[in-house]
């Protein structure tokens, strides 16, 4: 197939494109500024264009392109920021994909479990309802801007995306230095859950999702063994033999890192991924000991 990504140089587009690669499709990169080689194509996200060749002949387009939810502290203007990428972006690429002739087959867009909001031990598959607060209000808007393609004859699927581990980025990158020092330990009460996903199981996910006909809508992109931030703290100790008998109390997260301690490390948010289930998509690593030994070589 050929297939157009956006956002394809960040932690989970770089291993999409590899692994799209691998499986003998063609893909076009979606860049901001100037396309430097003949897989590149320019878009504009916040001005509204894109290159028309970009999308002439493609069978699907993969839309990652965002803001980085945990990039810098949450001010205003970073909020802001984070909302205003995913919207404007979306926007841009879904007139285009709208306006193309013949039109993409599927957009495979991407979301994230932050739509749930705080729902305690609540499970929540996609039948749920979506929480209060800013990110339940922002991927509910980023999701509405895919409307228009699915309107238009496009099979749209959203992936709402969960805690993505891997050490080249993200999350778990963060949290290496300090458990492998024996500084790690529980967040809060620790009883918050967390609904994670290994990194290749995520690429895998989206590639199940360009090439199965049958699903469309809310997919929830995570491991079906949700945990709490105690059980985490205990299974990434274990796996990289260190103690985690250093403890951040709430009122201390909430003192380094504001908003989105609450929304990020303190929130709990226990996500099943039913429709990928009931699709037939097999795990590679559902479990977090197995995944964390894939991802850390251990």
């Amino acid at each position: 197939m050929n297939v157009a990504v956006t956002g394809s140089s960040g932690l989970v587009g770089t291993k999409l494109v590899a692994a799209l690669r691998g499986a003998g499709d063609a893909v076009r990169r979606l860049v901001r500024g100037d396309a430097r080689n003949e897989d590149s194509f320019a878009w504009d996200p916040a001005g509204g264009s894109v290159d028309p060749a970009a999308l002439a002949g493609v069978d699907a387009v993969v839309h990652l392109a965002g803001e980085g939810i945990a990039n810098k502290r949450w001010s205003e203007a970073q909020m802001a920021r984070i909302r205003d990428s995913r919207l404007q972006g979306t926007r841009t690429l879904v007139r285009a994909i709208v306006a193309a002739d013949p039109r993409p087959r599927v957009l495979v867009s991407a979301s994230a479990i932050g739509y749930y909001g705080d729902r305690g031990d609540a499970v929540l598959d996609e039948s749920a309802g979506g929480g209060s607060g800013f990110l339940p209000d922002v991927c509910r808007a980023w999701e509405a801007e895919t409307k228009a393609a699915a309107d238009a004859g496009v099979r749209v699927v959203r992936v709402r995306i969960g805690v993505v581990l891997s050490p080249e980025g993200g999350a778990l990158a963060k949290m290496l230095t300090p458990f492998k020092l024996g500084a790690g330990g529980v967040l809060g009460s620790g009883k918050q859950y967390m609904s994670w996903i290994d990194l290749d199981d995520l690429v895998r996910i989206i590639q199940f999702a360009i090439t199965t006909d049958s699903l469309s809508g809310a997919v929830n992109g995570v491991a079906p063994t949700p945990v709490t931030n105690r059980e985490f703290t205990k299974t990434l100790g274990g796996v990289l033999k260190r103690p985690t008998i250093f403890p951040m109390p709430a009122f201390a997260a909430r003192a380094a890192f504001g908003k989105m301690a609450e929304d990020l490390l303190l929130a709990s948010t226990r996500v099943v991924p039913k429709r990928l289930a009931d699709a037939g998509f097999s795990f590679a690593y559902p479990s977090l000991e197995g995944c964390l030994r894939h991802q850390l070589g251990r």
